[in-house]
């Protein structure tokens, strides 16, 4: 499985309506509000060899409520 992060801006008002689908959805690991620029910071797993952009683009974006993202690609976790 490959690691990835989504930040998520959402429509003023829509942060917590946003979490609640993707939870629904079953697609996020694990997902956070946040402060600053953006309002939800979101981990994803999907196999090896699955394409993020296009998972991001038409799992994630998709999801009404939300304004925009940013996708953050890790390479390596440290213990």
């Amino acid at each position: 499985m490959v690691p990835f992060f989504v930040q998520i801006k959402c429509h003023l008002g829509k942060s917590y309506e946003v979490a609640n689908k993707l939870a629904d959805a079953e697609i996020a690991s694990e997902i956070y509000s946040t402060a600053g620029d953006f309002d939800l910071l979101v981990k994803f797993y999907v196999e090896a060899g699955t394409d993020i952009g296009h998972f991001v683009n038409e799992r994630v974006q998709t999801i009404p409520g939300i304004q925009d993202t940013r996708t953050i690609i890790t390479f390596k976790a440290f213990s």
